[in-house]
């Protein structure tokens, strides 16, 4: 306000009229364009290296290239190179080999419904969240993140390109394909379960307990009751023993039995108070509901359900605190 006095008013006028005229001739010159804003499949469209997800998404059942258009999902999406890989590792020679049924469900096990940036699955570190695949009686199967390491899915998945923001939610670019899980992957892609997982391969097993437990055939669904590693801890303190390669190969086959049943996919919704629960070692555990979902085995030990429906597409997982025994 000072210097305006020192100013003419036709110097000013003049000088006013010469930056109008100057900003409107820039503007005419480089006009600014926003380009309009895209949807989760257009957003892969745009992407030289998500051609192949697109052709996947064009190719299988349930209008996925409709369905993802709108809504509001979180899409984990395989580059080319994690295609060719997947068809690969199958015995596929494209994606036109792969079953339109098949392939729809695969490609909804990296589908989340909502909205969620890398930055929650930082803060929450690790654990399960769901996907839009099924299993056979439609549960919605369940995926493990870690972020240990970057952000990694199911423990064969990790995110190159994050957060790319679409109009219905959020890409996250990722390097393999994530098939539908078994009751193993999460065994073997969950930390928490690190003892279990050297228990099952432990080389003097005649029981191939990762083939059970990888198994989409018969004897299938699994339900397994899945110790964790602090339940281990436990379990040879209460035996008074260091490691578990002093359990005598017979008692481990018996002990890891007793943790699963076969032909039932039981989820904490199906549990009844008293219900009897038999599994392969032929011996049962009893439902407690009394103090919350615990089970009480032969010898009447009681285990604690402190995590439940792990939804694999093989069966399903409940985690406990305490390794259930057949009777001793």
């Amino acid at each position: 306000m000072i210097f305006q006095k020192f100013i003419k008013p036709k110097t000013l006028a003049l000088l006013a009229l010469t930056f109008t005229f100057v900003a409107c001739s820039d503007d005419d010159e480089n006009p600014t364009t926003t380009p309009d804003p895209l949807n989760i499949v257009e957003t892969a469209q745009a992407s030289a290296d998500l051609t192949s997800l697109v052709a996947a998404l064009q190719a299988a059942d349930g209008d996925l290239v409709n369905v993802l258009s709108g809504g509001e999902f979180t899409v984990l999406a395989p580059t080319n190179a994690a295609f060719d890989t997947f068809l690969t590792a199958n015995g596929f020679a494209d994606l036109s080999e792969v079953p339109t049924d098949v392939l729809a469900n695969i490609l909804l096990n990296h589908v989340i419904a909502g909205t969620v940036m890398s930055t929650d699955l930082v803060a929450a570190g690790a654990g399960y969240t769901q996907t839009n695949a099924t299993n056979m009686d439609g549960d919605a199967l369940s995926l493990y993140f870690n972020t240990a390491n970057g952000v990694v899915f199911n423990g064969v998945s990790t995110v190159g390109t994050a957060d790319i923001e679409a109009t219905n939610g959020v890409v996250h670019v990722v390097d393999q394909v994530i098939g539908l899980p078994t009751i193993a992957t999460f065994a073997t892609a969950d930390p928490t379960f690190e003892t279990l997982v050297a228990a099952l391969t432990r080389p003097d097993l005649e029981v191939p307990f990762v083939t059970i437990l990888s198994s989409t055939g018969q004897g299938t669904p699994l339900t397994t009751f899945a110790p964790t590693n602090d339940a281990f801890g436990s379990l040879l303190t209460e035996l008074g023993i260091d490691d578990l390669s002093q359990i005598d190969v017979n008692t481990l086959t018996a002990v890891l039995l007793t943790h699963v049943v076969g032909e039932a996919n039981v989820r904490a919704e199906d549990l009844t108070q008293d219900m009897a629960v038999p599994t392969l070692s032929g011996e049962s555990l009893t439902v407690d509901l009394t103090n919350g979902p615990q089970l009480v085995d032969p010898n009447g030990r009681v285990s604690n359900i402190i995590a439940n429906n792990v939804q694999a597409y093989n069966g399903v997982v409940h985690v406990i605190d305490k390794v259930v025994l057949p009777l001793l």
